[in-house]
């Protein structure tokens, strides 16, 4: 499928439903809506990033990125850290250039272990943005992905929920504390 064809029908589902769609590897995902813990987990990031680096911005609003090595894959990650201001005059589709992070928060669904821990990290490394973050909500975890190197990233540290996660290269440490309330 062709990156046009899958905007046109991804922007489709968007404005019907808020179904995010999503390509890689040749493969088309669709994930519903998000449940009330990962809207607050979200609300939880927002509120750390904005305390520690009031200069950047934690996009939530669905915005999809271009991605992959030659940007033929389509990402809508559930957040996308970036230095405040910069997708301001983006489309529905943005050029990765710029990215901080990129963050995901796993849904619970049958696709999450192939989606969340294994293309999405693929297709983020491959596009060479510096950080994947995930939070895990089958492992309790923060899951820190970092120094991308052709299409993985090299560095995987696990935080349980309740330790901090120091972010590299970011001068930022998470304290994961408040997740512990949406353990299982």
């Amino acid at each position: 499928m062709s990156p046009e064809l899958f905007e046109q029908l991804a922007g489709q589902a968007f404005e019907a439903d808020r179904s995010r769609m999503e390509m890689f590897g040749g493969r088309v995902w669709s994930r519903s809506a998000p449940d009330g813990a990962h809207t607050g987990i979200l609300a939880w990031l927002v509120r750390e990033f904005l305390a520690r680096r009031a200069e950047i911005a934690l996009i939530t609003s669905g915005l999809g990125l271009k991605v992959g090595a030659h940007r033929e894959e389509r990402a809508r990650p559930d957040g996308i850290l970036v230095p405040a201001g910069l997708f301001d005059d983006a489309g529905d589709w943005a050029d990765p250039g710029g990215v901080l992070a990129v963050v995901e928060v796993t849904f619970w669904d049958a696709d999450t272990l192939a989606r969340d821990r294994v293309e999405e990290p693929a297709a983020y490394a491959e596009t060479g943005i510096d950080l994947y973050l995930l939070v895990d909500r089958d492992a309790n975890a923060l899951v820190v992905h970092s120094r991308p190197v052709q299409g993985q990233y090299l560095d995987r540290s696990i935080y349980p929920f309740g330790e901090a996660a120091p972010l590299p290269g970011m001068e930022v440490a998470l304290d994961t504390e408040p997740l512990e309330r949406f353990a299982r």
